[in-house]
C-alpha cells in the first residue's frame, strides 16, 4: 500500500502553495506549520536544494476525534502535504495517506477518522 497521494501540475511554485492552501481550507484544514526545506538545508548545511515545502495540515474536529481514540496519535499529526518543484514551472503535490499510517497504530477506532481524512486529502490533491 502506498503511503501518499500525488499529482504533478504545471504551475509556478508559489502559486501551487497558494492553491493547495486554499484547497485545504475548503476541506476544513488549516496549515499549522510550513517548513521551507530548501531554505533550511541552505542555512544548516550550506547546500542547494530544489524548492520544497512541507505544510503541516490539521483538521481540528478530526484531530480531536483521533486524539480521543488514541492519545499517542499526536505523533502522527499534523497531516503533511509536500509541494516540490520538479522543474521550472512544474510542481508535484504529495499528501500523506492516513489510512496507511493508521494501520501502523492498529486501533480500529481510528479507521473512520482515517478514511474521512483520506477522502478529504485525496480531494485536495486531485483538485489542485
Amino acid at each position: 500500500m502506498s503511503y501518499y497521494f500525488s499529482k504533478t501540475k504545471n504551475a509556478p511554485f508559489e502559486k501551487a502553495i497558494e492553491d493547495i492552501s486554499a484547497k485545504l481550507k475548503v476541506e476544513g484544514f488549516g496549515t499549522l506549520t510550513e517548513i521551507d526545506v530548501k531554505e533550511t538545508l541552505k542555512k544548516k548545511l550550506d547546500v542547494d536544494f530544489r524548492k520544497y515545502k512541507i505544510l503541516g495540515a490539521c483538521n481540528p474536529p478530526f484531530a480531536y476525534r483521533a486524539l480521543q481514540a488514541k492519545d499517542k496519535i499526536g505523533t502522527m499529526l499534523p497531516c503533511n502535504v509536500v509541494v516540490q518543484e520538479i522543474s521550472d514551472g512544474t510542481v508535484e503535490i504529495v499528501a500523506i495517506y492516513p489510512v496507511a499510517s493508521r494501520q501502523a497504530v492498529g486501533n480500529p477506532r481510528l479507521a473512520d477518522v482515517a478514511e474521512q481524512i483520506r477522502s478529504k486529502l485525496r480531494k485536495v490533491v486531485e483538485n489542485c
